[in-house]
This record gives C-alpha cells, sequence and structure tokens, in this order.
C-alpha cells in the first residue's frame, strides 16, 4: 500500500511541476480542443463539479477513469445539453466490469453548432454559403482495484476538430487513482486530463495560390501554396478532490460531501464544492458551487437532481438532470438517462 502511495505522490509532485513551471499568464483561450475540458455528466455537474473522488458512475470515465472499477455491474449513460450559443454538447458512455481482469469502458463525446453563413473581408455580410463547425472525442478507458482500498484507471483518447474543410486531431491520455481510506466514508481521488499531443488545423483552406517571385515577369504567378497555423496544446487539468459519505446510508439514506482542486493549464487555480443527499437509494437531491476563487468567473451555484428506478431484479433506470448557473451567459440545462444492471 505504501508502494502505491507514493506512486501517486510522484505522479503529483511530476505534473504539479509541469503545471507550475508555467508563466503567470493564464493562458485562457490558448489551447485546442477546449470541448474537452466541458464537464461531463448531469450529476457531477449539479454537485458543483466536485467529482475526482466521488466518480463512482460511468461518468468516471471522464472525471477519474479509476471510478468505473466501482462498478458492479453493466451501466451505460447518454446525456444531451444544449449548451451555451446554441451549441449542441452530447456524451454517452458504457462501461462493463470483467471479474478479475478489471473493468473496460467506451465513452463519446459530440459537440455540433447549426450552420452559419460565411463571411468574408469582401462579403463582411456574407456570401451565401453555409458552413459549420464540430468537435468529437472517442475514448477507451480500463480500471482495476489493485487493493480493496486503491483503484487506478487511464482512458485513452483520440480527438478531432472540423471547421469548413479543415480539421485537427490529437491523441491524449487520462490517468486516475481513487483511495479509500475505509475510515467513516472518507475518499481521495486525483485525476490528470488530455495529457497528449498539440493538434493543427490543416486542409483545403489553407491551400493558396501565390507568386514566389513577383519581382520577375513570365513566372507562374499561381503556384499553390499551403499556409501553416501553430500547434497548440490540449486543454491539460490537474484534479485532487475529497469526499466524505457522512450518512453511510445511515435510515436507508446517504450524504456525500465532496470538495475538489483545480490546476487547469490554461486558466487560474479554483476549487469545486458539492454535496448530493439520496434517500432509499432511489431519490437524489444534489448542491453545488463552482469555481470558487476564481477570477472574473460567471460559474457559481449549481443544483439538480435525480431517479433510480428498478425495473426487473437488479436492473434499474437513471434519469438526471442538473440547472449550470453561467451568470452574464445565461444558465444551461442538462439531462441524461441511464441504464444499469
Amino acid at each position: 500500500m505504501k508502494n502505491y502511495i507514493y506512486c501517486i505522490i510522484a505522479l503529483v509532485c511530476i505534473f504539479s511541476t509541469t503545471f507550475y513551471a508555467q508563466t503567470g499568464v493564464t493562458k485562457v483561450g490558448t489551447t485546442a480542443a477546449s470541448f474537452l475540458a466541458i464537464d461531463v455528466g448531469p450529476r457531477a455537474n449539479a454537485m458543483g463539479s466536485a467529482f475526482v473522488s466521488v466518480a463512482n458512475d460511468v461518468t468516471a470515465m471522464y472525471w477519474n477513469p479509476a471510478g468505473i472499477a466501482n462498478l458492479d455491474g453493466f451501466q451505460m449513460m447518454v446525456s444531451n445539453t444544449k449548451w451555451i450559443a446554441d451549441v449542441a454538447f452530447n456524451y454517452a458512455g458504457i462501461a462493463m466490469p470483467l471479474g478479475d481482469f478489471g473493468t473496460l469502458g467506451l465513452n463519446a463525446t459530440f459537440v455540433t453548432m447549426d450552420q452559419i453563413e460565411r463571411t468574408t473581408v469582401e462579403s463582411p455580410d456574407g456570401t451565401g454559403e453555409f458552413v459549420n463547425a464540430s468537435s468529437y472525442a472517442f475514448g477507451l478507458t480500463y480500471a482495476r482495484e489493485l487493493t480493496d482500498q486503491f483503484l487506478i484507471g487511464f482512458n485513452a483518447k483520440f480527438a478531432y476538430e472540423k471547421l469548413y474543410n479543415s480539421s485537427a486531431t490529437g491523441v491524449a491520455l487520462d490517468v486516475g487513482a481513487l483511495f479509500d481510506t475505509q475510515i467513516s466514508g472518507l475518499k481521495l481521488g486525483m485525476s490528470i486530463s488530455n495529457y497528449g499531443t498539440k493538434m493543427q488545423l490543416q486542409g483545403q483552406d489553407f491551400i493558396v495560390q501565390n507568386d514566389p517571385y513577383p519581382n520577375i515577369s513570365g513566372n507562374n504567378g499561381s503556384i499553390n501554396s499551403t499556409l501553416s497555423t501553430d500547434a497548440f496544446d490540449l486543454p491539460l487539468m490537474f484534479r485532487l478532490g475529497i469526499s466524505m459519505d457522512v450518512f453511510k446510508e445511515l435510515y436507508g439514506s446517504s450524504l456525500i460531501i465532496s470538495a475538489d482542486a483545480l490546476h487547469p493549464s490554461d486558466d487560474v487555480e479554483s476549487v469545486n464544492i458539492g454535496g448530493e443527499y439520496v434517500f432509499q437509494n432511489m431519490l437524489s437531491l444534489r448542491i453545488g458551487y463552482k469555481g470558487l476563487f476564481a477570477k472574473d468567473s460567471e460559474q457559481g451555484m449549481n443544483y439538480g437532481g435525480g431517479l433510480r428506478l428498478n425495473v426487473a431484479g437488479n436492473t434499474c433506470l437513471l434519469f438526471d438532470y442538473s440547472y449550470i448557473s453561467f451568470g452574464d451567459l445565461n444558465s444551461v440545462h442538462m439531462f441524461s438517462v441511464g441504464f444499469g444492471i
């Protein structure tokens, strides 16, 4: 057990050093594939995104890959959200325990938008041509129990972004660990998300015609050339969290209180706090606050709830909802439907 703990401490030190080696500039808006930083699942969002040490459902593949090792059986979930500026944000995940081998999971994220009219310098009011943009990510997760107290997991993902006739791709790895102290329901969690390659836009839109020697007569003035853009890092995120089940199923209920400390590569540090009350393993009420100590943050109080319905034996249906506050950017409503055995 000491060796496992030392491994966690080493990982934390290595990645913390990487983060703090950066300058004091926040670097907001300087990463590619920013959709990878959109928090997944109404349950976690309703808890103020303080979920890295809770992570005991299929959405753990996003928050802390180690968490799917907590699953007792097959679980799947689909989530739909009308995000800010009429962007559609959808997530789907499935996970299956495979005995002593561990737990495997698959997940997919889809961000799409309606078509917009293309504008150019020559036609600022529109060219009559319509274009769209979209982003996708697909992940494969593996997690297992190393002991009855310590879980570890990995999520390998492929990210793809498309804008008009240009696109960019990248690959990344998420790493997570969970430690159950077995002391009054106290748990510790840690995850590192989106550690991977840079992404660079390429495609037909970057092909232009150019005269390489404009001062020489008689040469070809329409040579195909390719514009080159910078390559941008993925939105690296380090989370460290703690949670406690205060009731520990006393009187058929549970009350989880949690807190996460966040260190993103493209923003300032912040803290999330939240809680979840579950009555008779059927009705859930959740509340949380996201972005404590974050300067100029538009985030704030979130809340929501969930319903678990047993339909046959151990088979159940899960319905969750969350209200996510974004201040001047208005609110977002997130819904999900799940199925578990």
